[in-house]
């Protein structure tokens, strides 16, 4: 059995959740968000859900929904609770399961454990979600710094949004020909036709 990916970001809004519909439509994967902090009338789950085509992906519920749109360690206290990583368990499923995470690799979840520390636990493989804007070179090399610093294997990075070659050529030689690079282009709509052309595009390139 593959291992879980993970889905994380170089920070927030950066695409995790359309590259996350993507790959779900890609692979036919089980999708599971286990922190959604905030929108939870229109969480990410439903966000994915609404954007995929196939009938074999499975929407597992979340570990935590949170009421407060903020960093998770910061919506748990608010709404009265801790969030404890030893409560988060991987849903059973005989399918390959996409986890899309919240913010960053080092976003708080409680006192003690970041995002990356979830990971770990869920022992995942992880996909790394850039976006190129001017910062985006260090956060994106500190972002897999810590992953290989933990010893997690990067599955892929994708780059999402414009274009700049500059900043995704230096990101890809810092990484290694042994992580496989992915581009989503700046989509101009978001609905389930343009994610299941990116998904036939990501199918035809890449073996993941």
């Amino acid at each position: 059995m593959s291992k879980p990916i993970f889905i994380t970001g170089i920070g927030t809004d950066v695409g995790k959740t359309v590259a996350s519909a993507i790959l779900v439509e890609a692979l036919q994967a089980d999708y599971w968000k286990p922190v959604q902090s905030g929108d939870l009338d229109n969480s990410d789950t439903m966000k994915v859900q609404r954007l995929i085509s196939n009938t074999k992906s499975v929407f597992h519920p979340e570990a935590y929904r949170l009421t407060q749109p903020f960093s998770p360690h910061k919506s748990a206290d608010l709404d009265g609770v801790e969030i404890n990583i030893d409560q988060i368990v991987a849903p059973k499923t005989t399918n390959r399961l996409l986890i899309e995470g919240a913010g960053g690799l080092m976003v708080p979840l409680n006192n003690k454990h970041f995002i990356i520390d979830l990971i770990a636990r869920l022992e995942a493989e992880v996909i790394l979600v850039s976006r190129n804007y001017l910062g985006s070179i260090n956060h994106t090399l500190l972002s897999i710094d810590v992953l290989k610093n933990r010893g997690i294997n990067i599955k892929a990075i994708v780059f999402n949004g414009l274009t700049d070659k500059y900043s995704e050529s230096a990101i890809a030689l810092y990484a290694g020909e042994d992580v496989p690079v992915y581009r989503i282009g700046e989509l101009t709509e978001i609905n389930r036709q343009s994610i299941a052309a990116e998904a036939e595009k990501f199918k035809a390139n890449y073996n993941i």
